[in-house]
């Protein structure tokens, strides 16, 4: 997904003390899809579809050629719910099984199997399919911590934002936290981003001893210096303005590649991350793609409350997250 690469500058409708004027074309969420399009579609799990919008998500995708589905669930209730909205599954294969539960369990050994190359979530909790993903003999762990990735397309803003970790790590430490800037930042090569520009927030932009986050945002920052944290450009702690509006930068003489312009936002905990991101969907008119990276294949987190855009933009990230995976596999093996 192509981002510009200049900095944030306020205008009219962005400018302190008005209301963000919404968009409505979804520039950049359309150019991921678009990019995803041209790619062919990855096979993908869908775990117990058996929600209107969970099945007809899955179904929109795979007619946009964003994924081949495999639907994971009760029969008869997938095809009672797609009878009812009048859905062609003629495309998807489905496979048998009674409950949510053996829908995750079979869901990842589908993965595991080699037959599939991403999950997604369907009406079942977040808990009980990363439970099974992250069974150690019989899951999809990899050495990497999963983490969450929001990306957004906030119309006031000029670039896509991945902030993370808003869904999966409630209280990240240090160590969780390496990862997560991590997954991060490979998630923003995957979205082609030019240049990965990583801000690790925090409610100051100074080091303060009383405030944890922001002597871990100093250590995470060092640790990209020496080659521990790769591919991306780190500042931090910074505050949400100093990260995103090149002005209040200035004023307050934080000079950096980051500073005004950053396009991946790392937030101290869960809590600060949900408020964040749910704050730029209902105040700021923002779409928001879910993604859990860290594991063996992406996993596809939608929500009831998503917007089709959103929906499909996730499965667009999922699709060149695979691509990408793909592309590090066949340089590795040369």
């Amino acid at each position: 997904m192509r981002t510009p690469s200049a900095p944030h500058a306020p205008n009219a409708e962005s400018a302190p003390g008005k209301r963000p004027v919404a968009s409505t074309n979804h520039e950049k969420y359309q150019r991921l899809i678009d990019a995803a399009k041209e790619l062919p579609p990855i096979t993908t799990v869908v775990v117990h579809p058996c929600s209107a919008t969970s099945l007809s998500g899955a179904v929109d995708a795979a007619k946009l050629g964003l994924i081949r589905p495999i639907l994971v669930g009760p029969r008869a209730k997938i095809e009672a719910i797609a009878e009812q909205l009048e859905l062609d599954l003629s495309g998807c294969q489905l496979v048998e099984a009674p409950h949510s539960h053996a829908a995750a369990a079979e869901a990842v050994q589908q993965v595991a199997r080699g037959r599939a190359e991403a999950l997604m979530k369907g009406s079942l909790h977040t808990d009980e399919l990363l439970g099974q993903v992250l069974k150690r003999d019989t899951g999809l762990r990899t050495a990497r911590r999963l983490s969450h990735g929001f990306v957004l397309d906030v119309p006031t803003y000029k670039e896509a934002l991945i902030i993370s970790d808003a869904a999966v790590n409630i209280a990240p430490t240090l160590e969780d936290k390496i990862d997560i800037v991590q997954n991060a930042i490979d998630l923003g090569h995957a979205l082609r981003f030019p240049e990965v520009r990583v801000a690790i927030l925090s409610a100051v932009e100074t080091v303060n001893a009383k405030i944890p986050s922001t002597v871990e945002a100093a250590a995470l920052c060092k640790m990209a210096d020496r080659g521990q944290i790769t591919g991306g450009v780190l500042d931090g702690p910074l505050a949400l303005d100093n990260a995103i509006n090149a002005e209040s930068a200035a004023i307050k003489k934080i000079d950096s590649p980051v500073t005004g312009r950053a396009n991946v936002l790392i937030v101290p905990n869960l809590e600060s991350g949900n408020m964040l991101a749910k704050s730029l969907v209902l105040l700021a008119h923002a779409d928001a793609a879910g993604i859990v990276l860290g594991a063996k294949v992406p996993i596809i987190l939608t929500s009831r409350a998503d917007s089709v855009m959103g929906r499909l933009a996730s499965c667009a990230v999922a699709l060149l997250l695979a691509q990408a995976r793909r592309s590090s596999a066949g340089k590795a093996i040369a």
